[in-house]
């Protein structure tokens, strides 16, 4: 994989000794300002502030104590932000013939920006900054989808159930039902408005009543870029695969994707997903998220 602007703490300690006649000695003091002044950083009390409030506030409710319960057994709050921006490769197949989407991505699971990169052409790449979506590739042709709805899509799946701990974010806790043999704790996910892109968006998350994992998500697609008279796709369903633990964060390595029967059954399977590369990245330069020189900024 190659990223952009990629750097790391002894790098940029090496400019800097370079551009010194007499280089002085290296100590703990100057590993940290040069640290704090040019690597993406989040202080423990920042993470510790955010999961303290989350534990309140999901745990106010009976559906936010399940999502709570889940994000214990995925590996907890803390751990999740405190590892750094998240790296993986998201690589989505639709069954039917659809354009697939295929690429490295790196997102800052702190103030969801991220940075894409094109699983087949290292020079292309997209993201969202928080405010811009831009993209940056020398062939028009390298992502034929809706780059700014797709910067971070995926994290909205390999990031659950983390991603729930947001303003804007309401929890009901349906009746509980049986997936794969296992009783399942059921909550649904609605959106305020003017929260995102979609916030008529909804998911439908099953967690596993004793292991407290995510076994299953139910979600519609609502973007009004694709329907511009409102409504939204019929309802899917996907499978969560497998387990992986990454710096003690569960993840899943795949998913399949199927339409919902009219008994809220998995039907039609129509995408495949597999998820690849998982790291959490603690070297990026302050900068990273930032648009790159000469990239074409989107819907302005």
């Amino acid at each position: 994989m190659k990223l952009l602007y990629k750097f790391s703490l002894l790098s940029v300690f090496a400019v800097i000794v370079s551009c010194n006649e007499t280089p002085k000695p290296v100590n703990e003091t100057t590993i940290e300002k040069i640290a704090e002044s040019s690597v993406i950083s989040i202080p423990d009390s920042w993470v510790t502030s955010r999961a303290a409030k989350a534990k309140e506030k999901l745990n106010s409710s009976e559906a936010g104590k399940v999502v709570w319960n889940a994000m214990e057994a995925h590996g907890g709050l803390v751990t999740w932000y405190a590892n750094g921006p998240l790296s993986f490769r998201f690589n989505y197949q639709p069954q039917d013939g659809k354009t697939p989407r295929d690429s490295y991505q790196i997102v800052d699971t702190w103030s969801n920006r991220a940075v894409h990169t094109s699983a087949t052409d290292s020079a292309a790449h997209f993201g969202w900054t928080g405010e811009q979506a831009w993209i940056k590739t020398k062939d028009s042709t390298s992502f034929e989808y809706d780059t700014k709805f797709w910067a971070l899509t995926p994290l909205y799946f390999y990031g659950q159930p983390f991603v729930l701990d947001g303003e804007g974010v309401n929890l009901e806790l349906l009746p509980e039902v049986s997936y794969k043999e296992q009783k399942q704790d059921v909550v649904k996910v609605t959106f305020d408005a003017g929260t995102g892109d979609a916030p008529d968006d909804y998911y439908i998350l099953y967690f596993g009543e004793e292991s407290h994992k995510i076994a299953a998500i139910r979600y519609i697609v609502s973007y009004p870029e694709y329907f511009k008279d409102g409504g939204h796709a019929p309802e899917k369903f996907m499978e969560v695969i497998g387990e992986n633990t990454v710096n003690g964060i569960l993840f899943p390595t795949s998913y399949k994707t199927h339409w919902l029967t009219k008994d809220e059954k998995p039907g039609e399977y129509i995408t495949k997903i597999d998820v690849s590369n998982v790291s959490f990245k603690n070297d990026l330069p302050k900068d990273f998220f930032d648009v790159p020189k000469d990239a074409k900024i989107l819907n302005e």
